[in-house]
């Protein structure tokens, strides 16, 4: 009973954590209104094979995210037009039911303390905190990662120990799998099979993968994935398995995709930010896990999981700092473990290059907490050219953490470990839920699509918009949305005079109006949008237009 209450709290503490900023933080450019767009015209088309942004075709990252959104959609009874929340809604249950995956895993490799830690700690990092609160694939992927290295870490270790594998272990592993590849390919079985081909090469034994029963396994994850892949197929002509792997996949794997090629060495210098406030206290255990390699298999699976799924990711020339979050609850996992040794041995000293190391997180530890605290304090001066008294608490709690996770002990303890996360948790919801959303210079496309309802003359109303084609433009003021040029701008005010609103940079009006002029007509702008646009770097002043009557 009590497990299952510390399960329930855990859960709830998870969703705590992400639910601030759920509605207040608007459509994060580029990739969420990527995603949550294509689910928004499946829901529009009844279309629930193919995966499309406006007319082109979405095939970088298979089906499974776009159901289960749609699927929020549905439940909320909003149809098409459901706010971003009910989106993220996905991404924040995905994270909760991650952080009692890696519980569960904790609880049945050392006992229950530490997989209260472990899920703790992976409800309060800043990448679940962050994944949390976006309508991307991460989130859920993490599920299905730890999920499936949960049911692989009890497979192995009941096996080493010659011990009967529960029946419902090798279920959860290929299903996880199956669900993983439906949401974001490989990375899941990529994941899993690094970490074996790590334990085979240190052991020189594979018997215990017959305990994985491959065979049924295989075709389970067949039925799982196979009917989709087989319809996109089909009906995208061979498009979708040339886009997704040979485009996407093997393109990132070749080269930097995206404008984020980036040199190895960037998940390392990342590492402080994203396991923020936790990844000193990571580190400490992980060293102490890798002192002890070849006395405890436990350790060895962790310390599998973790590293060759970095190194992979450090060589691949595509980077952004998420690719690597579903190695963290390894880490995690090692935290819960050194709550189980004695102070002594928990504290024991480590080699000098190991000081180094930790020394050189603690640094990174120090640099984010300030900069949270700084962000958290400075971004409203900056950018909205005020002062939020929020700020003051959000970087209290942000130097709090920091200071608490600064400890010369390797060992933490649990009620620490609870009021670190705490207090992380204070500084996530007041930067996503109050701070980051008051910033309004930055949030141009809910400003447009503010100007665009109180301008619109028609039901039937479009808007084409030149210069400024942020796909967050398109989830908010609608499918038809035309991403144009300042002649596009023109013809489309030129085809619908009475109804049509066109966007333009200010410095452009003239150009615009030369346009018109030739068909006897003239702009009139009804609206100034001043702000940012933080994907690109550019400050725009943007016009609304209608043809003057």
């Amino acid at each position: 009973m009590t497990l299952n209450r510390n399960y329930v709290l855990l859960f709830l503490f998870s969703l705590v954590m992400t639910v601030t900023g759920l509605a207040s933080m608007p459509p994060l450019d580029r990739d969420e209104p990527r995603f949550v767009q294509a689910t928004k015209q499946m829901v529009e088309s009844g279309d629930y094979v193919d995966i499309r942004f406006q007319g082109a075709s979405r095939y970088q990252k298979p089906i499974g995210i776009y159901w289960l959104q749609s699927a929020a959609v549905a439940l909320s009874g909003k149809g098409a037009e459901a706010p971003i929340w009910v989106y993220r809604t996905v991404s924040a249950l995905g994270i909760a039911i991650a952080v009692l995956a890696i519980a569960w895993t904790g609880t049945n490799l050392f006992g229950a303390s530490a997989g209260i830690a472990a899920g703790l700690v992976m409800a309060a990092i800043f990448a679940t905190a962050f994944e949390g609160r976006d309508a991307k694939t991460d989130a859920m992927l993490l599920t299905c990662c730890v999920a499936a290295q949960g049911a692989l870490a009890q497979i192995y270790l009941a096996s080493r120990s010659n011990k009967p594998v529960a029946g419902h272990l090798w279920w959860i592993f290929w299903v996880a799998q199956g669900a993983a590849i439906l949401i974001k390919g490989p990375i899941a079985p990529l994941l899993s099979a690094l970490t074996i081909a790590v334990l085979f090469a240190f052991e020189r034994d594979g018997r215990w993968l017959s305990r994985l029963k491959v065979g049924r396994g295989l075709l389970l994850v067949v039925l799982v994935a196979l009917p989709w892949l087989a319809a996109i197929t089909w009906k995208s002509h061979g498009a979708f398995l040339q886009q997704a792997v040979g485009k996407d996949m093997l393109g990132k794997v070749a080269s930097g995709e995206e404008s984020h090629g980036l040199p190895p060495g960037f998940y390392m210098l990342t590492y402080s930010l994203f396991m923020w406030p936790f990844g000193l206290i990571a580190v400490g255990a992980g060293l102490q896990a890798l002192n002890r390699l070849r006395d405890d298999p436990r350790l060895r699976f962790c310390l599998a999981w973790y590293i060759p799924f970095w190194l992979v990711f450090e060589l691949i020339p595509t980077k952004l700092p998420h690719y690597v979050l579903p190695a963290y609850p390894g880490m995690a996992l090692l935290i819960g473990w050194l709550l189980t040794l004695q102070p002594q041995d928990a504290n024991a000293p480590l080699k000098r290059w190991q000081q180094w190391l930790w020394w050189s997180t603690a640094f990174g530890l120090v640099v984010v907490s300030l900069g949270l605290a700084a962000v958290c304090v400075g971004a409203p001066i900056y950018l909205a050219h005020s002062f939020s008294w929020w700020s003051i608490p959000a970087a209290v709690a942000a130097l709090g953490a920091g200071y608490l996770a600064f400890s010369r002990q390797l060992q933490v303890p649990l009620p620490r470990i609870g009021v670190i996360a705490a207090c992380a948790g204070i500084t996530y919801g007041l930067l996503f839920g109050v701070i980051a959303p008051s910033l309004k210079p930055i949030w141009l496309s809910p400003a447009i699509k503010a100007a665009v309802l109180a301008n619109e003359a028609c039901d039937t109303t479009v808007l084409a918009s030149a210069r400024y084609q942020e796909p967050s433009l398109v989830f908010l003021v609608g499918t038809k949305t035309v991403l144009t040029d300042v002649g596009g701008v023109a013809q489309h005010l030129l085809a619908d005079p009475a109804c049509a609103l066109g966007l333009a940079p200010i410095e452009d009006e003239q150009k615009l109006n030369g346009m018109l002029s030739v068909r006897g007509k003239s702009a009139n702008r009804v609206a100034r949008i001043d702000g940012l646009n933080y994907s690109s770097g550019d400050k725009l002043s943007l016009g609304l237009y209608r043809v003057a009557q």
